[in-house]
C-alpha cells in the first residue's frame, strides 16, 4: 500500500511539473506573414490575449525599433484599446499613421474607416476618402466597398469611379454575401457612368 501511495505521488508531482513546464514555455513571435493574416482576419488583438499577453515588450520593440509597418499597426491597435497595456489612444493612433504611411493597406483602410465613422476622433469625409482610395488601390477590399458605399452616397469625384469600379470587378471573394454586395455596388457604380467607360474599366486593373 505505501508503495503504491508513494507511486502515486510521484506521478502527480511529475504531472504538475509536466504541466507548470508546458505553462512556462515562451510564446514566439510571430512572422511579418504570420501577423499580417491575423490582421486581415481582424484576429490580431485576440491572438495576443490568448498569449497572456506575454509578447508586449517584443510587440513594442518591432513597432519603436525596427519599425515594422504590421508591428505598428498591432501595437497602435493594442494601445487604442487598452489591450494588454494601459489605453492610451493618442499614441495608438500615432502607430497607427506610422503603419499606414509606410503602405499598410489594413492602416490604411482602417484609419479611412475610423475619419468615415468618426470613431477616435471626428467625421472627416475627405480625409476618410484619401486613405481609403489609397488602400483600395493596394486591393484591400473592406476599403473598396466601404469606398463604393461613400460613392453611392456621392461623396467624392465622378472621375475616380472607373478606378474603383475595376478594382471591385476584378475582386476575389468565396463569401456569398460579399460577393452580392459587391454586384449591388457595381450596379450603381455603373449607372453613373457612360457604357463605354465601363467597359473601359471591366478591361483595365487598377490595383498595384
Amino acid at each position: 500500500m505505501r508503495i503504491l501511495f508513494l507511486f502515486f505521488i510521484l506521478l502527480f508531482t511529475s504531472s504538475t511539473a509536466l504541466a507548470v513546464t508546458k505553462n512556462m514555455q515562451a510564446v514566439q513571435i510571430y512572422t511579418d506573414n504570420q501577423l499580417l493574416d491575423l490582421i486581415k482576419d481582424n484576429k490580431h488583438l485576440s491572438q495576443v490575449v490568448l498569449d497572456e499577453c506575454q509578447l508586449v515588450q517584443d510587440i513594442e520593440a518591432r513597432a519603436n525599433k525596427a519599425n515594422m509597418p504590421s508591428y505598428q499597426f498591432l501595437w497602435g491597435d493594442m494601445l487604442a484599446y487598452g489591450v494588454c497595456v494601459k489605453k492610451d489612444i493618442p499614441l495608438g493612433l500615432h502607430y497607427m499613421h506610422l503603419a499606414a504611411d509606410q503602405g499598410l493597406a489594413e492602416g490604411l483602410e482602417q484609419l479611412g474607416r475610423y475619419y468615415h465613422i468618426g470613431k477616435f476622433m471626428q467625421v472627416d469625409i475627405e480625409r476618410a476618402l484619401v486613405y481609403l482610395k489609397t488602400a483600395a488601390s493596394l486591393d484591400n477590399l473592406a476599403a473598396q466597398i466601404r469606398l463604393a458605399e461613400l460613392y453611392q452616397q456621392d461623396y467624392g469625384s465622378p472621375l475616380d469611379y472607373p478606378a474603383l469600379y475595376s478594382q471591385l470587378h476584378h475582386s476575389l471573394t468565396d463569401d456569398k454575401v460579399t460577393h452580392k454586395k459587391i454586384s449591388q455596388l457595381l450596379a450603381t457604380l455603373a449607372s453613373k457612368m457612360p457604357s463605354k467607360v465601363v467597359d473601359e474599366a471591366k478591361r483595365t486593373s487598377y490595383t498595384n
